[in-house]
C-alpha cells in the first residue's frame, strides 16, 4: 500500500491474529508474560552451556596444568558451519604457523646435514592436512568438533521426543562410530554436519585437521609455546628440541673464517642494529650457493629454511594480536602478502641489505640490478604487482631476509622476541587492510567471480619461455592478453595484470565492485515488502525480452548436458554450459511475497508463508540478452532453479544444448 500523494510506502502495523480456545481448557499460571517469553531462550542457553561443557571436557582430556579458558577451546572446535559469531579460522591460522615453526626448529636441529629442500619436504609432510587428520582421529577429536548450526526446533529436553525427526540411515546401532573404511566416503550426496536422531553425522576430514591446528593456536594463546608443545604431544606429534644442539650449530658456525669479510659484516650489523656473538652466522646468512662452486662449504639455505618458519610465526602473531576485527580470510591475505618473496625483496632493497650479498654469479647480478632499476622507476605506484609482472623479483632477495632472521634466531639461542625487536623496524611500514594488494591472478579470479565472467587460459612454449594467452569474455567484448616468462606462474601473473588493466579502463575493479555491493546491501536492507493478498494471485508468465536471435553464433554441435532435476541441478547445468561456451554467468533477480496463510502451489497447500519468483537474464556475447521468468516457489534457490530450467529449455529450442535427465 502506498500514499498516492508522495509515493512513499506507509508503515502498517501487522494485524493481530488471535487463537480462540474454550476457557474450560485453560489453566491459570501465576507467571508474567515477560517471564514466559524468556523461556523461549532456554534452548539457546542450554545449547551454549552444553558446548562449553564439551570444551571443558576436552580441556580435561588434554590435561595441561595451566588454565586455558573454555571459550578459547570452544572457539577452536567451532567451524563456520555453526553460523556463530566466532569460528576456529583465526586460531587455525595461528596454529598453522606455530606447527610450522616448532617442526621447522626440530628438523633444523635434528638433521644438521640435510639441505633446505629435504627439510622443506619433511616439514610439509608433517603439517599437511592428511597427517593432522590422522593425529586428530587418533584422539577421537571428531566427537568434539562442532560442525552444524544449532536448530532450536530440534532441541528437546530429557525425556522428550523431537517434533522434527531426522531418522538414522547410518546402519549402525551404537552412538560411537568406528574409524574404518566402511564409514568413510567421498559421496557428495551425504549431508555434511547435520546429525541424525542418534547423533551420527558426516564430517569433512579437513574440519578435523583444521581443528587440530586451531587447538594448537588456542594453547599457544593461552599457554605460550609450552602450551602449544603440550597439546602437540597430546596429539602424538613428538618434538625433541635439545638446547645442546643449538650450541652445536653455533659452534660449527664459529669455525667459519669471517675476518676477510669483517667490514661487510660490521656494516650490515649496523643496519640491523644488532651485533652477532657468532659472526660466522651472519656471513653464512648472506652467502649465496653459487660461492660453493668456488670452494665455500656453507651457504644461506638452511638458515633460510629456519628463518622462513620464524618470520611466518612472528608475522602471524603480530596480525592475530593487532587486527582483532579483521575477517579471517583477509587476515590470511595479509599474512600471504607480508611473508611473500616480493615483500621481503622490497624490505631488503629499502634497507640496502642486497649490497652485502656474497655470490659468484654474473646472471644473478644482472637480475638484481634490473630489479633495483625497475623498483626505482615504480616508486610511488600503488600496485607493486604490476611492476613484478614486468620485472621478475630475484628469489635470492627474499631468501636473504629469511636467512638473516634465522641467523639472529640461532645467535639469540632461539629467542623469537629478540628476533621480532630487530626485524619489525625493517618490515615497517607493514601492509594493512587499507593498502593490501592481491596478486594479479588472484585479483582477476575474484573480480571475474564477482562479475560472473569466466577466465580462459591457453599455455604454449617458445624455446625456454612459457607463453600464457588469457581471455575474458565480457557481454560485448572479448579481452585477450599474453604473458611470457620462463616460469608458468610468472607468465600467468603478467597476463592477468594486463587483463586487469583493460578491465580498469572499462570501469571494472574490485574496489568499485565492493562499493557497489555495499550500496546494494543498504538498498536491500531498507526495502519494504508488502503483504500480498490471496485475492490477487501472482502472475508468473514467461517473458522473453528479445525473441529475435538470428545473430546467435553457430556451434559445431549442441552441448550435451546431464540435467538433474533436484535442488541446484538446473542452476549447475546452466553454469556448466556458460563456462563451456565462455558466456557471462546468468543474472538473477527475485520478487518476494509474504502471505498471512500458507500458500498453495499446484493445488497443494504448503507450510510456507513466503513465495519467490526469479527472473533470469542471460547475456550472449555480441548477440543479445534473453530474459525469462520462472515459476513461483517457496524459497529463493528453488525459484532460481525454475528460471534456470526454463532458460535451458529455451536454449535447447535454439539448438545450443541438449538436456538429458
Amino acid at each position: 500500500m502506498a500514499d498516492g500523494s508522495t509515493g512513499d510506502p506507509l508503515l502498517m502495523e501487522k494485524e493481530q491474529i488471535h487463537a480462540r480456545v474454550p476457557p474450560e481448557l485453560l489453566i491459570h499460571i501465576d507467571v508474567t508474560i515477560e517471564v514466559l517469553k524468556s523461556f523461549y531462550l532456554l534452548p539457546s542457553v542450554m545449547h551454549r552451556l552444553q558446548s562449553l561443557m564439551l570444551a571443558s571436557q576436552l580441556r580435561r582430556d588434554i590435561g595441561y596444568t595451566q588454565h586455558i579458558p573454555s571459550y578459547l577451546i570452544l572457539e577452536a572446535i567451532t567451524t563456520l558451519r555453526c553460523c556463530e559469531t566466532f569460528s576456529l579460522e583465526r586460531l587455525e591460522l595461528l596454529g598453522d604457523s606455530v606447527l610450522k615453526y616448532v617442526i621447522g626448529c626440530d628438523l633444523f636441529l635434528r638433521y644438521p646435514m640435510k639441505h633446505e629442500g629435504h627439510l622443506s619436504d619433511m616439514r610439509s609432510n608433517a603439517v599437511c592436512n592428511a597427517t593432522l587428520h590422522k593425529h586428530g582421529i587418533w584422539r577421537s577429536l571428531q566427537g568434539y568438533v562442532r560442525d552444524s548450526a544449532f536448530d532450536p526446533r530440534r532441541w528437546v529436553a530429557p525425556g522428550q521426543i523431537s517434533l522434527r525427526p531426522f531418522p538414522c540411515n547410518c546402519r549402525i546401532e551404537t552412538a560411537f562410530v568406528p574409524s574404518n573404511g566402511r564409514y568413510i566416503s567421498d559421496d557428495p550426496s551425504f549431508v555434511v554436519g547435520k546429525p541424525c536422531d542418534r547423533a551420527h553425522r558426516w564430517m569433512c576430514s579437513k574440519a578435523i585437521s583444521d581443528c587440530v591446528e586451531a587447538l594448537v593456536g588456542a594453547y599457544y594463546v593461552g599457554g605460550g609455546i609450552v602450551g602449544a608443545l603440550w597439546v602437540m604431544k597430546w596429539f602424538g606429534i613428538e618434538i625433541k628440541c635439545d638446547r645442546k644442539l643449538v650450541q652445536e650449530v653455533k659452534l660449527n658456525a664459529s669455525y667459519i673464517c669471517y675476518l676477510p669479510k669483517i667490514s661487510v659484516i660490521e656494516e650490515l650489523e649496523a643496519k640491523l642494529k644488532y651485533n652477532f656473538s657468532v659472526k660466522g652466522l651472519l656471513l653464512e646468512a648472506i652467502t649465496h650457493p653459487s660461492l660453493q662452486e668456488l670452494g665455500a662449504d656453507y651457504c644461506y639455505q638452511r638458515l633460510e629454511f629456519l628463518g622462513d618458519s620464524v618470520l611466518d610465526l612472528l608475522i602471524t602473531r603480530y596480525l592475530y594480536v593487532t587486527h582483532t576485527d579483521v575477517d579471517p580470510g583477509e587476515l590470511t591475505d595479509l599474512r600471504s602478502a607480508l611473508v611473500s618473496n616480493e615483500n621481503f625483496a622490497e624490505v631488503v632493497l629499502r634497507n640496502n641489505i642486497h649490497s652485502h650479498l656474497q655470490h659468484g654469479s654474473g646472471i644473478l647480478l644482472e637480475q638484481i640490478t634490473e630489479y633495483v632499476r625497475s623498483n626505482l622507476e615504480c616508486q610511488g605506484k600503488v600496485n607493486k604487482f604490476l611492476q613484478h609482472a614486468t620485472c621478475k623479483v630475484p628469489k635470492v632477495l627474499g631468501d636473504i631476509m629469511e636467512s638473516i632472521a634465522g641467523a639472529i634466531f640461532v645467535d639469540t639461542d632461539f629467542n623469537v622476541d629478540v628476533v621480532w625487536k630487530i626485524v619489525e623496524p625493517l618490515l615497517s611500514p607493514m601492509i594493512t587492510p587499507d593498502n593490501l594488494v592481491l596478486p594479479p591472478y588472484r585479483e582477476l579470479l575474484e573480480l571475474c567471480s564477482h562479475l560472473g565472467y569466466f577466465i580462459n587460459s591457453k599455455c604454449s612454449s617458445k624455446g625456454e619461455e612459457v607463453i600464457i594467452e588469457m581471455s575474458v569474455q565480457l557481454r560485448d567484448e572479448l579481452l585477450i592478453a599474453q604473458g611470457q616468462d620462463r616460469n608458468k606462474k610468472s607468465a600467468k601473473s603478467k597476463a592477468a595484470a594486463r587483463i586487469l588493466a583493460d578491465l580498469k579502463k572499462r570501469g571494472l575493479s574490485m574496489k568499485q565492485c565492493s562499493s557497489k555491493a555495499k550500496q546494494l546491501d543498504i538498498i536491500s536492507s531498507d526495502q519494504q515488502y508488502p503483504l500480498a493478498s490471496l485475492e490477487s494471485p501472482l502472475d508468473y508468465c514467461h517473458v522473453d525480452a528479445n525473441p529475435s536471435l538470428g545473430g546467435l553464433p553457430s556451434l559445431k554441435e549442441a552441448v550435451v548436458l546431464r540435467l538433474k532435476l533436484d535442488k541446484g541441478g538446473p542452476r549447475s547445468a546452466l553454469f556448466k554450459l556458460c563456462k563451456r561456451l565462455q558466456w557471462p554467468m546468468p543474472e538473477f533477480e527475485f520478487v518476494e511475497q509474504r502471505f498471512r496463510t500458507p500458500i498453495v502451489l499446484d493445488g497443494v497447500t504448503t507450510t510456507n508463508f513466503n513465495s519467490f519468483v526469479s527472473t533470469i537474464t542471460l547475456h550472449i556475447p555480441d548477440v543479445t540478452a534473453i530474459t525469462l521468468q520462472g515459476e513461483r516457489r517457496t524459497d529463493k534457490k528453488s525459484s532460481q532453479d525454475s528460471a534456470s530450467l526454463i532458460m535451458l529449455h529455451k536454449l535447447q529450442e535454439l539448438k545450443v544444448c541438449i538436456c538429458k535427465t
